[in-house]
This record gives C-alpha cells, sequence and structure tokens, in this order.
C-alpha cells in the first residue's frame, strides 16, 4: 500500500508549481458572492422547498470559509439554517411515520448535515428525521437514491454516507441499538460492494472513514489519486472531462477522510485545476447530466439550466481551496 502511494506522489510531483495564496484567497472572495446569491435566490423563489444544491452545500462552503477570516452574510447563513430546520419540522409528522419528504434519504440527510454545519442541537424534528432513516428501507443493508439526477442523487453509496453520517451525529440514546444494526448492515455491503464512478468512490471513501476502516479507506484514496487527470482535476466519469464538481469533492474527501494534506502534490494540482477553471465573473461551470423533471427557476446563480451543478460544483471548489488556508484564531 505504501509503496502504491508513494508512487501516486512522485508522480505527481512532476506538474506545476505550488498555488500561490493570494490567488487562492481571491478565487474564494470571488466566489462568496455568487454563493450566497444563490441560496438567498432559492428560498425567495422556491420558499417551501430546500434543496442540497442551493442550501445545503453552498452552507458547507460558507462556514468553511468563515472559518478560515473570510467574510460572510451572517443573517443570510442563519436564514438558511432556520429554513432547513423548519422545512424539516413542517413534516415531523410524516418522517415519525417512517414516509419523509420529496427526495427521501437525500433530502433528509443533506439537511440534517446543513443544520449540523451551523452547530444545530438535536431537538424533536432531528429525533424524527433519525427515526425515520432507520425504518426506511430497512429491508435492504444500505441506503439508496430516490431518483436518478447524477452526479449528486445517484449514488446509493451517497445515500448510506449520508445516513450514516445522520445517525452517528444526531442519533438519540434510545434510538442507539437500533441504529448500530443498521450501521452494521451497511458496513458489510459497503465492504461486499465496489465503486462504480468518482462519486461512488468519494462517498465510499467517506463513508469507511466514518466506520473507522482506516484500510479499506486507503485502498480507496490510492484509487482516487490514480484518478486523477494530466490537468490536474477529476471527472464524473471515465468518458468525461475534468471538472469543479468531481474535482472539489474529491479533494475535500481525500483531505477529511483520507488523511492526504492539502500541500500534497496532487492536492495542489487539484488546487491548480480549480483556480485555472474559476470564470471570470468568479464563477465554476459544469454541464448538466441529469434529465430535468420540474420546471426551472433562476436562482442567482449563473449558467441558467446548468445552474443547479455548477453551484454544486462551486460550492465544493470554494471548499477545497479554503481547505488550504489555516483556521481564524477570532
Amino acid at each position: 500500500m505504501g509503496a502504491i502511494l508513494v508512487l501516486i506522489f512522485t508522480l505527481n510531483c512532476s506538474f506545476g508549481a505550488t498555488p500561490n495564496e493570494s490567488d487562492i484567497r481571491t478565487a474564494i472572495k470571488r466566489s462568496i458572492p455568487l454563493l450566497e446569491a444563490g441560496t438567498k435566490g432559492s428560498i425567495e423563489k422556491r420558499e417551501r422547498c430546500f434543496t442540497c444544491h442551493n442550501q445545503a452545500f453552498p452552507v458547507i462552503a460558507l462556514t468553511t470559509a468563515r472559518d478560515r477570516g473570510f467574510k460572510i452574510d451572517e443573517a443570510n447563513l442563519k436564514r438558511q439554517v432556520k429554513f432547513t430546520a423548519d422545512f424539516l419540522k413542517g413534516s415531523r409528522e410524516r418522517y415519525l411515520k417512517g414516509r419523509g419528504q420529496g427526495g427521501q434519504v437525500d433530502t433528509a440527510t443533506w439537511a440534517l448535515r446543513t443544520m449540523e454545519q451551523d452547530s444545530w442541537e438535536p431537538d424533536a424534528t432531528t429525533e424524527a428525521v433519525i427515526e425515520y432513516l432507520i425504518v426506511y428501507q430497512r429491508s435492504l443493508e444500505h441506503w439508496k437514491a430516490n431518483s436518478r439526477r447524477p452526479p449528486t442523487e445517484k449514488s446509493p453509496f451517497t445515500a448510506t454516507r449520508g445516513a450514516i453520517r445522520a445517525l452517528q451525529h444526531y442519533g438519540t440514546p434510545a434510538q442507539s441499538k437500533r441504529i448500530a444494526e443498521r450501521i452494521e448492515k451497511a458496513r458489510t455491503w459497503l465492504f461486499e460492494n465496489p465503486a462504480g464512478d468518482t462519486e461512488d468512490r468519494v462517498s465510499r471513501l467517506r463513508a469507511l472513514y466514518l466506520l473507522k476502516e482506516e484500510m479499506e479507506a486507503k485502498n480507496e484514496v490510492t484509487a482516487l489519486l490514480s484518478e486523477q487527470r494530466k490537468d490536474g482535476g477529476w471527472a464524473q466519469l471515465p468518458k468525461m472531462k475534468s471538472d469543479a464538481y468531481a474535482t472539489g469533492t474529491t479533494m475535500a474527501a481525500l483531505h477529511h477522510a483520507g488523511g492526504i494534506s492539502t500541500t500534497n502534490t496532487a492536492y495542489q494540482r487539484g488546487v491548480q485545476f480549480l483556480l485555472s477553471s474559476q470564470r471570470e465573473d468568479g464563477s465554476w461551470f459544469v454541464e448538466s447530466r441529469s434529465k430535468p423533471f420540474q420546471s426551472h427557476y433562476e436562482s442567482g446563480y449563473p449558467h441558467g439550466t446548468n445552474q443547479f451543478i455548477s453551484i454544486s460544483a462551486a460550492s465544493w471548489a470554494t471548499t477545497a481551496l479554503a481547505l488550504t488556508l489555516p483556521k481564524s484564531m477570532d
């Protein structure tokens, strides 16, 4: 294992110089206003609908940047988190009955992650959502997405990773035995099923990290590093080009769950790709490969019918860039 990683790191060392911190900070500063515009526009246009792309992912990016000294609209952040909590609260009885909301596991877990990101304390609503995650799809060994909107809503690994994290973070003592039983089933499933694409691999790595399965997680790290392109980025699928979504999600997972330092050459090459692919207006563009099933609306983030995957990509790109900087001492 060590020899393989050393070889990959050695190969990576031949590409590019270390990115300039000033350029990284500039890229983040240019991204923040667009992410905030997308969050605000989304709840104005879809006042009853939480979305992963316009709430969860931007909130992760904004809080990551804030923790490193960047100024964000704190009032907007609080509004986004409360909106998310209220969205879940409005369907508390449905969760208690195991019915959930549109988007099912993906909606429930990313909404809880949004609240967790701003240190939302456990309450009756989070307990109800956890109860739903315990009983929903209990005939399966894992959790699976309710829709096919790749890359963000398709992967059973993403759904499973999200459920495990939510159960571990918001589960109550009274639920602990049943939570442990479901998680053990998921552990077995994770070992028996290989990842099929980058989204799968990123989420499988994160799930293995949550379960403290270090050796299997290292195998996933090795695989992800081997899939880095010559341009420094990662692609969603083998026949696709590198893009900011696949690259940002991979970099964040490699750092958080794979133990890869942000000073590692592979990570730095990813930084260079993200800096070079950011547009002049501060956005990142990724073309959608999901078939639309809802009416389009303009949230405030650029790129028209491609804006939802683009703001998702921008969120993870911003997060990956921010991770290279020290946390603020304030």
